[in-house]
């Protein structure tokens, strides 16, 4: 055995025990996501909730996962009890919500927000909530029968609320805590979280804080009590749920290394591999001599870009065009190399290049003349006249 393969076997045998001993001393993390889902025992899954629902609702509790679009386009109903938990819903499948509401269904909405458009159908505001300074809320009822009816969150609450209200919106419930914008006066702040809004022949409760129903929740003194009076609202007749999971949610729990991850066998398997990857990539590309790549030398293409420019100035035939950018170029050298002005192109301008070139006054008269030409715009301009300016300029400069 080389001296190589004894440093890898070391190093295997180290992340080894490294892995055994972070398994052996590893402590459960209590999962406190908002997943609201039915299987989940974490704080925040709906576990109790889906095992009491059926008693709850007087064994009228029908369970569906298809989007209420495809429900209602299959099953036609009388009124009924309609429940969304946290929606995750498309417009068509609200619309559906909607129309069984005008007909004289009572919708149960229990989630922190709600689309725009059907905020506005509504006729509610749900603004993005301030910020508050303890983690700590306090919800009750409006009614009087249930004053003493109430439930204190102590974790991670929204404190979501309504505004906005218009004069057919009943308010049942409300939430109060400590903003942030009160730290001064440590003032309580009192916003609405439960409504009753009227809708065609039926009605639409709207509760924006879904916490209550979550296992933690549940399980606390007073929840089960602060449940049933939520739920008291809706008329004894048939419940349809809609217990839709969040499509991102459910995603991100289904894919291959979440799957790993979750089982612990399989996740130290995955770290194992991962290091040893890493290792074999270190020392192998210590071993070998990178690819020095092939530098060329730089190419000058000036003289071919030239040639490239004036063959296509030749085909096209526009020798006026020609003509106006040797005129252009002539002029800006005057300017440049002998800072004469080229605004007015007559005797004096003349004069002037004469004395700097020492060239004939005669051949500086026709050169003037052509560029006069050149820049005329309703001039016409033969192959023989830029040949000329092209030769007398050249010989001017």
């Amino acid at each position: 055995m080389n001296k190589t393969l004894k440093i890898y076997g070391i190093l295997l045998i180290v992340v080894i025990v490294l892995l055994w001993i972070l398994q052996i001393n590893k402590t459960e993390v209590t999962d406190w996501r908002k997943n609201f889902d039915v299987d989940k025992k974490s704080p925040f899954g709906l576990f109790v909730f889906n095992k009491e629902a059926d008693e709850l609702f007087n064994k009228k509790l029908k369970r569906t996962k298809d989007s209420p679009f495809k429900f209602y386009r299959q099953n036609k109903m009388q009124p009924h009890n309609i429940l969304l938990i946290n929606p995750e819903i498309d417009h068509s499948s609200w619309k559906k919500i909607l129309k069984n509401a005008e007909e004289g269904s009572s919708v149960m909405v229990i989630g922190n927000d709600l689309p725009a458009n059907i905020k506005d159908t509504l006729g509610t505001q749900i603004p993005y909530p301030d910020g508050y300074r303890d983690e700590k809320a306090f919800m009750g009822f409006t009614d009087i029968k249930l004053n003493k009816t109430h439930l204190v969150l102590d974790k991670k609450p929204s404190v979501a609320h309504i505004e906005r209200l218009k004069k057919d919106i009943e308010i049942l419930g409300f939430v109060k805590y400590r903003s942030d914008l009160y730290t001064e006066t440590n003032q309580l702040v009192k916003d609405v979280n439960f409504v009753k809004i009227k809708f065609g022949r039926g009605q639409v409760y709207l509760h924006l804080e879904p916490l209550f129903m979550t296992n933690y929740y549940l399980l606390k003194p007073g929840g089960e009590k602060y449940l049933e009076s939520v739920f008291s609202y809706l008329p004894n007749r048939e419940t349809v749920w809609f217990a839709i999971q969040d499509d991102e949610l459910t995603a991100s729990e289904t894919t291959p290394v979440a799957f790993l991850l979750s089982n612990p066998p399989l996740k130290y398997a995955w770290q194992l591999f991962l290091g040893g990857l890493l290792l074999f990539a270190f020392f192998n590309a210590k071993r070998k001599q990178r690819i020095v790549p092939v530098i060329e030398a730089p190419q000058n293409k000036s003289v071919e870009f030239v040639k490239s420019i004036g063959n296509l100035y030749l085909q096209e035939g526009d020798f006026h065009d020609m003509m106006a950018k040797k005129a252009q170029y002539f002029l800006h050298r005057v300017r440049m190399d002998l800072s004469i002005d080229t605004q007015k192109l007559d005797a004096n301008f003349a004069k002037k290049l004469q004395a700097k070139t020492g060239k004939d006054l005669e051949i500086i008269d026709e050169g003037i003349v052509l560029i006069k030409k050149s820049q005329d715009p309703y001039a016409v301009v033969y192959q023989e006249d830029l040949l000329k300016m092209d030769r007398l300029l050249d010989e001017i400069l």
